[in-house]
């Protein structure tokens, strides 16, 4: 949202700020509920891809398939928005010797 400023005047650029504080305060409220729904901890959670799946979200509600973010995003059928992070495979150190060990 605040990727470009729609204005130029203080007060706009002000209201422009303060609504994406706001829109970010439901992001974080949305993944923390999610969190608590499936039982994960928090920083699983992709708060890009909630934003993301609130279009997917959006097209259900009209439809009449989903009344309820948290319950739309939990389902066994919507896991590939992609919500909950993958899992990383870990970062091994680098070995710059002239030789090195076999791994």
């Amino acid at each position: 949202m605040l990727s470009y400023l729609w204005t130029g005047s203080v007060n706009g650029i002000k209201l422009q700020v303060w609504a994406t504080w706001l829109f970010y305060a439901v992001l974080v409220d949305l993944g923390d509920a999610f969190a608590d729904e499936l039982s994960l901890p928090f920083d699983c959670i992709s708060f890009e891809m909630i934003y993301r799946g609130l279009y997917h979200f959006s097209v259900a509600y009209d439809k009449g398939k989903a009344n309820d973010p948290i319950k739309y995003f939990a389902a066994s059928e919507n896991q590939d928005l992609g919500v909950v992070k993958s899992l990383r495979k870990p970062v091994y150190k680098l070995d710059l010797s002239p030789f090195p060990a076999p791994s």
